[in-house]
């Protein structure tokens, strides 16, 4: 896949489920730049959803049918790489790793781009801290639906 040499990808590059498949359940999306060996993802997936294809140095890819979203990935990916997206609920979900003091449920935040700038504004609808994620905390966003594929990150309101 292609990024920019910032080090994230643009939208075109990155392959995502259909909306049909978005409106069923979450679904987890990979953005990973790295080329390195390194498959964490791969074993964490109890339902083989996860795959490298030939050289390990290659980037993990996703069967979005296979998928349940249950988010073991993300927490276990050392590059912070692995997003949930979901549209299940009527509304935009984005779950994302997150490493630093959680926020609090319900708190609005500033939502972020893969750059870093803000693009809307969107609250905090859960947040999960499982001891397998060895201090990853997975927040989930809350969001209009047409930003799901734009949000990877949030900043928290002053």
């Amino acid at each position: 896949m292609e990024y920019t040499k910032k080090g994230y990808f643009l939208e075109k590059h990155i392959k995502f489920p259909s909306k049909k498949r978005l409106r069923e359940k979450p679904v987890a999306i990979i953005e990973c730049t790295q080329n390195i060996p390194c498959n964490p993802c791969v074993e964490a997936c109890p339902f083989g959803a996860i795959t490298i294809e030939g050289n390990i140095n290659s980037s993990p890819e996703v069967n979005f049918e296979t998928c349940t979203g249950c988010g073991f990935c993300l927490g276990i990916c050392p590059g912070l790489a692995i997003f949930l997206m979901d549209l299940s609920k009527g509304y935009g979900l984005v779950t994302i790793p997150y490493e630093l003091f959680p926020p609090d449920k319900g708190e609005p935040v500033d939502l972020l781009d893969r750059s870093g700038q803000k693009v809307g504004e969107g609250t905090i609808e859960q947040i999960r801290n499982l001891k397998k994620y060895d201090r990853t905390i997975l927040v989930t966003l809350k969001m209009d639906e047409k930003l799901i594929k734009i949000v990877r990150g949030f900043r928290r309101k002053k």
